[in-house]
């Protein structure tokens, strides 16, 4: 597989995963939407599977988006690394979908700020 085939699937694998996370779901509730494995999914979202159109399609469908989203910003001359694992992550997956539920710019602005914070002080541990 050529570098330029490569760099177009780790993208498309980063907008399902972005979708995906978006929306609150797990890689277990699209893969079961799909009637396919959860594993598979991880998959596509790391670009370590190809996904064929037709389930881009239907990817598409599940996450109420245009397939045109999943090559939305691809910059194929840029660089791009592949994703880690991101898999059952439950407790980011209820994080995004909490903040996401948060309608007050203050609070949202807040809870952002707090996030970076101990985000930055974690970092600083495991550096030290």
């Amino acid at each position: 597989m050529g570098k330029l085939a490569k760099k177009v699937d780790n993208h498309v694998g980063e907008r399902i995963r972005e979708r995906r996370t978006m929306m609150g779901l797990t890689q277990e509730h699209l893969a079961q939407a799909l009637n396919i494995s959860y594993q598979q999914v991880q998959k596509y979202e790391t670009g370590a599977n190809r996904v064929s159109a037709g389930r881009l399609f239907e990817i598409g469908q599940r996450l109420e988006v245009d397939v045109a989203f999943f090559f939305e910003n691809l910059e194929p001359l840029a660089e791009s690394s592949p994703l880690e694992h991101g898999g059952k992550n439950r407790s980011t997956i209820e994080l995004v979908r909490n903040y996401g539920d948060i309608n007050e710019p203050s609070v949202r602005s807040a809870v952002s700020g707090l996030i970076k914070s101990l985000a930055g002080k974690e970092r600083k541990r495991k550096s030290a």
